[in-house]
């Protein structure tokens, strides 16, 4: 398995760190999506904040800060695949 992170030298240029940052929100949004689920099975109703409407509305909100943590610290690994395909696909285009 390959770093789940760029190195330094990697992100020398702003385009670069902004393609990063963007490929970690892409993880984070997968992940959202995977964990949603799981949370969907989950008794709430005879939890310490009863269930109902108002927990349902901000089990989403739940589901991304999770995402989000976990693709800030590796993630699943799919965000350095698409970090270096975005890298490529730039390359390309700017090469005349």
């Amino acid at each position: 398995m390959g770093p789940l992170a760029p190195d330094a030298a990697d992100l020398a240029t702003p385009a670069a760190e902004r393609a990063w940052r963007t490929a970690q929100d892409f993880e984070a949004m997968a992940l959202s999506q995977l964990l949603a689920p799981m949370f969907d099975t989950v008794d709430t109703a005879d939890g310490p904040f009863g269930g109902g409407a108002a927990e349902a509305a901000f089990r989403p909100f739940l589901t991304d800060a999770i995402a989000r943590k976990m693709a800030a610290h590796g993630g699943i690994g799919l965000a350095m695949p698409v970090f270096q395909q975005m890298m490529r696909l730039q390359e390309r285009d700017s090469t005349p």
